[in-house]
């Protein structure tokens, strides 16, 4: 894998507890997807707690090196086998982990390879 250079800072994540995440001291109450340029707060998903593709398409129109998937704070959503196929043939790694274990794996890749993170806040 090549390094990746960020064109800027990064957003990193100060902490997350169940609701809530705080990014470069700001804080989110909504599911959002972190770029390395852009947050994008307020994220829905076409079915609440199963992850579909249409509800990464603003993730695979610049498919990132890595996407990390957060569950939710006791990993209730539910990323179907077809989902990570598809996401699979845009994006060489992924990683599918309960909200707390995303954002560490998050903040320890973020500034190393181009990465995104979408994650669910709650259950």
């Amino acid at each position: 894998m090549r390094h990746y250079k960020p064109a800027m800072c990064v957003p990193k994540i100060d902490t997350y507890q169940f609701g809530q995440i705080i990014i470069d001291g700001q804080k989110y109450t909504n599911d959002l997807i972190i770029f390395p340029d852009k947050i994008s707060s307020n994220w829905w998903r076409v079915q609440g707690h199963s992850l579909s593709v249409e509800d990464l398409q603003e993730v695979l129109t610049s498919p990132p090196q890595v996407l990390i998937i957060g569950t939710g704070a006791y990993g209730q959503m539910k990323v179907p086998q077809k989902t990570i196929s598809m996401i699979q043939e845009k994006i060489p790694k992924m990683y599918i982990l309960d909200s707390v274990a995303a954002c560490k794996q998050f903040n320890e890749i973020r500034e190393v390879v181009n990465a995104v993170l979408a994650i669910h806040l709650t259950c």
